[in-house]
C-alpha cells in the first residue's frame, strides 16, 4: 500500500501501470534473450528441504502432510532455486534459467519484499568470468527493449551502455579505504579469519568495532561506510574475488585459495546479482554448510537441515557457473520506480 491506500485502488493502479507494463517486456526480454543463446527454461519446486543456508536468512517454514498415512515433514518456502538448479546440472543440462518465485521472511524495505521473483542461469563448463558479460549484454538488452538510456537509483543516474567497472575486493580496499585486505587474512583460507587485524584498520578508519564483531561483521562495516559508496556510480561495477569466508557456494582461486570467485553486481545503491564458479567438492560444500549453521545457531538460536540429495549432486556436477538477479531491482532501475511495490503487480500486503 501507498500511505494506506491499497495497491488496487484505480487511481494507485494507474500510478504503478507504466511501471508494470514496462516489467512485462523486461520478463520477454529476459526470456528471448536466453533462448537465443541456447539456454532451457526450467521450473523447480518452491517446497524444498532445506531453504538455503545462508546464516543471515530467514525462511518461511510449513508442513508438508502426505496422504495414507506416510509421515508428515517439516518443509521450508525457498529462498532461492539455486540446489535444485544444481540438480540438474548434475544431471546433465548444459546451460539453464529460471525466473523463480523465492521467499525471505524479515525482510522489507524500499528494495525488499517477503516475496519476489529471483532470476537464476547457470552454465556448465564455465566460470563467474563468463557470467559477467551475460550480465552486461542482459541488462542492455533489458534497457534497451524499454527505451531507457540510463539506469535510475532514486537521484542516481547510472549507464549500463558504457564500460562497466570491473574492480576486485582487495582493489577496492585499497582505492577507496586505503588499506591492504591481503594483510588481515592468514596465509590460509579459513571460513573464521582472526577479526583482530582488521578491528585494528577499522579503529584507523574511525569505525567502531567491539569485542564480539567477527571478521565478516567488521568487513560489511568498512564497506557500507567507505566502499560500497563509490560503487555503481556512473556506470554499474562488478566487485568480484570475495574472501571465502563470504562465498560459501563458490570455488577457491587458484592463485590465492584465501579468496573465492565469487562476484556481485551494483548499480548506485543497488546490489542486483550475485554469482559464483560453483564449488563441486561435496565434502567441502557439507564442510561450509555446517559451519554456516552452527553460526546460525549462535546468532538466531535456529538452523536448517542440509539436504543430502544436494550434497550428492555436488559431487556428480561438471564445473559451472551460476548467477542470481533480483527481477524486481531491475524493473526498478529501469523504470525508475522508487520502491520494489512499484515495480510489482501485486505486492504481498
Amino acid at each position: 500500500m501507498n500511505n494506506g491506500i491499497p495497491f488496487w485502488h484505480p487511481a494507485e493502479y494507474a500510478r504503478r501501470l507504466p511501471f508494470l507494463k514496462q516489467r512485462a517486456r523486461i520478463i520477454e526480454t529476459i526470456r528471448e534473450f536466453f533462448i537465443r543463446r541456447g539456454f532451457l527454461e526450467v521450473e523447480t519446486p518452491i517446497l524444498q528441504i532445506s531453504p538455503g543456508l545462508e546464516p543471515h536468512l530467514k525462511a518461511f517454514k510449513t508442513e508438508l502432510v502426505e496422504p495414507f498415512g506416510q509421515a508428515d515433514r517439516e518443509m521450508y518456502l525457498h529462498t532461492s532455486p539455486e540446489f535444485t538448479m544444481k540438480k540438474l546440472l548434475a544431471a546433465g543440462l548444459p546451460k539453464i534459467f529460471q525466473m523463480a518465485r523465492v521467499f525471505r521472511n524479515e525482510e522489507r524495505s524500499k528494495r525488499h519484499h517477503p516475496e519476489f521473483i529471483m532470476l537464476e542461469w547457470y552454465r556448465a563448463n564455465a566460470d563467474y568470468t563468463v557470467l559477467m558479460d551475460d550480465t552486461v549484454e542482459l541488462v542492455r538488452a533489458c534497457a534497451a527493449a524499454c527505451g531507457a538510456k540510463v539506469l535510475k537509483d532514486g537521484d542516481l543516474e547510472v549507464d549500463p551502455f558504457k564500460e562497466w567497472e570491473r574492480v576486485s575486493i582487495a582493489d577496492a580496499c585499497r582505492k577507496y579505504a586505503g588499506f591492504d585486505l591481503e594483510s588481515t587474512l592468514p596465509a590460509e583460507p579459513t571460513l573464521e579469519p582472526d577479526p583482530a587485524p582488521l578491528a585494528k584498520v577499522a579503529e584507523k578508519l574511525g569505525i567502531q568495532v567491539s569485542p564480539d564483531d567477527r571478521w565478516d561483521d567488521i568487513y560489511f562495516r568498512i564497506a557500507f561506510e567507505k566502499i560500497e559508496p563509490n560503487l555503481g556510480r556512473g556506470v554499474p561495477t562488478i566487485l568480484y574475488d570475495y574472501p571465502v569466508c563470504m562465498a560459501a557456494l563458490s570455488r577457491k582461486k587458484t592463485s590465492d585459495p584465501r579468496f573465492a570467485e565469487r562476484f556481485e553486481v551494483y548499480v548506485g545503491d543497488t546490489e542486483l546479482g550475485n554469482a559464483f564458479s560453483e564449488l563441486t567438492d561435496a565434502a567441502e560444500q557439507r564442510r561450509r554448510f555446517e559451519y554456516d549453521m552452527d553460526l546460525k545457531e549462535k546468532l538466531y538460536g535456529e538452523r536448517y537441515p542440509v539436504d543430502d540429495d544436494f550434497i550428492n549432486a555436488v559431487a556428480a556436477m561438471p564445473e559451472a557457473a551460476g548467477i542470481a538477479v533480483g527481477v524486481d531491482r531491475l524493473v526498478m532501475l529501469i523504470t525508475g520506480a522508487k520502491r520494489i511495490e512499484d515495480a510489482m503487480w501485486a505486492p504481498v500486503a
